[in-house]
């Protein structure tokens, strides 16, 4: 797919300039994870172009080599380096980068090593592919040590070259393990880069710099791997953020069908309205409001079981026609003034 410029919203009306209520120093590095298929990348994408303010750069990072960040954005695949790639809502700017884990190791191998053209041999005979295939854990030390160096570098002035990442990280289920890897690195490499590498990539991991945002929908899975992960998080010591509540459809009924409700005084009501053939529609319309009522019911448990483990909860809504660019925006609008 070709690409295309980056999209530039429309014009804001003129009045005086605001800052983003929620962006704050100690909130620099954004991870977002979320069940398959509750929409993690579209609400990091969102969440990366509502950070980005008046003045303000941020930085949208891919773990999962899936391009999922490209298609969002509807643009040709992300290479290893760091793009601008949109305009934000406030008129800031958004970069992205898919992360790869072989150039990141030979990043590293060149920055702590000083291996510099012998790293990018050791590529050409396979043995940085061996390495991270080999070793797991070193591929998510490499994935989660790039983020966290874009989160705290600083330009030639001193001031960090962005004012926040965000990172479309893993599934809920594997979240806490792909961020608390470097506790394992450190303990097996007790002295030397690699350790020290390790440990202050966990020390911007559990600081308040820090926060893991949750995406979910309100379905029972959903919502049980949501608080579950809370838990495995906090357990881990890894700072969480807020729950997202996505694809939220908007109420049908000013007030669901009583449990009672009998088909014969429906289809007098609709006939009093001058509905035909009221008599044969009145069961069916029925049965699905009764069918709507409890999926509110579930819904609402749902909600209950998210707002207990006492994090925010922020909801966007389903988009009828889809997540498209306009679509992305809006949920960016949406985002802004949300304390993140």
């Amino acid at each position: 797919m070709p690409g295309r410029p980056p999209y530039v919203p429309p014009p804001r009306a003129s009045g005086p300039r605001r800052r983003l209520a929620g962006v704050t120093p100690a909130r620099r590095l954004h991870v977002v994870s979320g069940k398959g298929g509750t929409g993690k990348t579209t609400v990091a994408a969102a969440l990366a172009l509502a950070l980005a303010d008046e003045g303000r750069r941020t930085l949208l990072v891919e773990v999962e080599g899936r391009q999922g960040i490209a298609q969002v954005f509807e643009t040709e695949a992300l290479p290893y380096e760091e793009r601008r790639i949109a305009i934000g809502p406030g008129g800031g700017e958004v970069f992205a980068l898919a992360i790869d884990a072989e150039r990141a190791l030979l990043d590293y191998l060149s920055m702590f090593y000083k291996l510099g053209g012998a790293g990018r041999a050791l590529r050409r005979i396979g043995a940085i592919d061996f390495a991270t295939t080999i070793a797991p854990g070193l591929r998510d030390v490499l994935l989660t040590g790039k983020a966290c160096e874009a989160s705290r570098r600083r330009g030639q002035d001193g001031r960090y070259v962005y004012d926040a990442v965000v990172m479309d990280a893993p599934p809920t289920g594997r979240i806490t393990r792909f961020l608390g890897v470097h506790h394992e690195v450190a303990g097996l490499a007790r002295v030397g880069p690699v350790h020290h590498q390790a440990q202050a990539v966990m020390r911007v991991l559990t600081s308040p710099e820090t926060a893991v945002h949750l995406v979910t929908l309100l379905e029972e899975m959903p919502v049980q791997e949501t608080v579950d992960g809370i838990a495995e998080l906090r357990a881990a010591g890894l700072p969480t953020g807020t729950v997202v509540v996505n694809m939220v459809r908007p109420p049908l009924l000013a007030r669901p069908p009583a449990p009672d409700a009998e088909p014969a005084a429906l289809a007098a009501a609709l006939a009093r309205a001058g509905l035909p053939e009221a008599e044969r529609i009145a069961g069916p319309l029925l049965a699905e409001g009764h069918a709507y009522a409890a999926r509110l019911a579930l819904e609402a448990e749902g909600r209950a079981a998210l707002t207990g483990p006492g994090l925010p909860v922020r909801d966007l809504p389903l988009l009828g026609d889809g997540v498209d660019i306009a679509g992305l925006y809006r949920l960016a609008r949406l985002l802004r003034d949300h304390e993140w």
